[in-house]
């Protein structure tokens, strides 16, 4: 498929919506650890309310940029390689920020796609290690631009069913200060 700019995210997501590549996965996934709705389309679903959760918060350009995020983040999980570091090219995130990359995006937003794990990975090292990977941090820091889009994805990602809000507590107050951003550690939807 050929590449074309995309000055407008709301046309943007009106292409991604019906691309094939993307149709393709929507109904991939059963229900497990983090994810009891199962499919990625039941999960979208979910992101999609909690997005209305926020509408008010988010100007129009976050609003459709927002929308892209939640459509493309795991939309690959179906053709990715289980287990592969975040930056392996066979990783969900990666085959999504691919995907995203045919349509020439803003490059933070393809950043965020590359990285919206990142911040969950960095929490299981602590849990696991008693400290986190310092230089991951950083560069997950440097590389992410609009920290108000991104926190309030990370937001709307982490608040669903099934997950804890013990990872996006933790790295909102480890980034409070550190990053811009009008959401925070407040902004957790309910569980």
């Amino acid at each position: 498929m050929p590449s074309t700019v995309m000055n407008s995210y709301e046309k943007l997501f009106d292409t991604i919506t019906q691309d094939p590549r993307y149709l393709e996965n929507l109904d991939w996934g059963e229900p497990r650890s983090g994810h009891p709705e199962g499919s990625i389309r039941a999960h979208i679903a979910e992101l999609d309310r909690n997005v209305e959760a926020l509408r008010d918060r988010l100007t129009e350009d976050e609003y459709w940029k927002m929308r892209v995020l939640v459509h493309v983040h795991d939309a690959f999980k179906a053709e990715a390689k289980e287990g592969v570091p975040i930056l392996d090219p066979r990783s969900h995130a990666s085959l999504a920020r691919a995907f995203l990359e045919s349509f020439e995006v803003d490059p933070d937003l393809l950043a965020m796609v590359q990285f919206h794990d990142e911040p969950y990975a960095l929490w299981l090292q602590l849990k696991s290690r008693y400290r986190y990977n310092e230089k991951r941090f950083t560069d997950l820091l440097a590389a992410i631009h609009d920290w108000n889009l991104f926190t309030a994805f990370l937001i709307v990602d982490g608040c669903t069913a099934g997950k804890s809000r013990e990872p996006l507590q933790w790295f909102l107050a480890e980034i409070a200060g550190k990053v811009r951003s009008n959401f925070g550690e407040e902004d957790i939807l309910g569980e």
